[in-house]
């Protein structure tokens, strides 16, 4: 599932090439929607919150979009060749010089503009929020530690504590602050200091596709541990152990290495696996 920095550039973009503009074209091909037409509407805004997109219109409504496992938004010029088969496209957004095209958008609601918090306003704060204040970081710590026996790599991941998170970066968190991401909440020992990293490590990816962890973007360089399983530690050189964490829906693929992330290991129900050692 797309990081909340991964949305945030979505809708940058979106914005850049919609807002402002009258709709020539404003099909919706959700099964749920297909009646609706928005050909004629002007675009004035579009905003992100966390995983969340609003395209906003002036007739007060707004559409609202989660890209899931395999949504995307693409931006064309008129007459372009789409990179995905037209079956897949939910929302086509046509101006006199931009097509905006969501695919697989499975998670699709046109609502009153005013009824946005109806979707979102379970959040926690969004870490990418413009307006990000000491407020918002209070906020963030009392809904995490409001989680004391949750596994810390459970809780980033959790929406309702702080918007925006996903498997890569809770996953870099954990490495950079050398905690299993098996430690309870309640063990970690700066909590604030988790909400700070998180919200740095998007910001520093919100404005380009690459996502880095590390300070680089080269292919293969990017991250220090996640989707590295069986690979040497960039920090010690042991090898990095991967294993399910959480149940049914909800569980993910951790990484993590065993000599810079001491603490809890996973539980054998869990499937731990490591690389074999040559």
């Amino acid at each position: 599932m797309p990081e909340g920095d991964t949305v945030h550039l979505a809708g940058k973009r979106l914005g850049a090439a919609l807002v402002g503009h009258r709709l020539r074209r404003g099909e919706l091909r959700h099964p749920r929607w297909v009646e609706h037409d928005l050909a004629g509407r002007t675009v004035t805004g579009v905003a992100t919150v966390g995983k969340h997109l609003f395209t906003r219109f002036d007739d007060g409504r707004s559409l609202h979009s989660h890209l899931q496992m395999d949504g995307a938004w693409h931006l064309y010029r008129p007459g372009m060749r789409w990179r995905r088969p037209a079956h897949q496209a939910r929302v086509v957004l046509e101006t006199g010089d931009r097509v905006a095209v969501g695919f697989a958008l499975h998670d699709l609601e046109l609502l009153p503009t005013a009824d946005e918090d109806r979707l979102v306003g379970h959040l926690g704060p969004d870490l990418l929020d413009p307006g990000w204040d000491d407020g918002h970081a209070a906020a963030a710590l009392r809904r995490l530690t409001a989680r004391p026996d949750q596994e810390i790599g459970l809780a980033l991941l959790e929406q309702r504590v702080m918007a925006g998170v996903g498997n890569l970066y809770q996953t870099e968190v954990c490495f950079l602050l050398g905690l299993s991401p098996w430690t309870l909440v309640r063990d970690v020992p700066d909590p604030p200091a988790a909400i700070a990293l998180a919200r740095e490590l998007l910001r520093r990816n919100a404005d380009r596709p690459q996502q880095s962890t590390t300070g680089s973007t080269r292919a293969g360089e990017a991250q220090w541990v996640y989707g590295r399983a069986g690979q040497r530690c960039r920090r010690c050189g042991t090898r990095i152990r991967s294993a399910k964490q959480g149940d049914g829906v909800h569980a993910r693929a951790a990484y993590w290495c065993p000599r810079c992330q001491p603490g809890p290991a996973p539980p054998p129900r869990h499937g731990a696996t490591r690389a074999m050692e040559p």
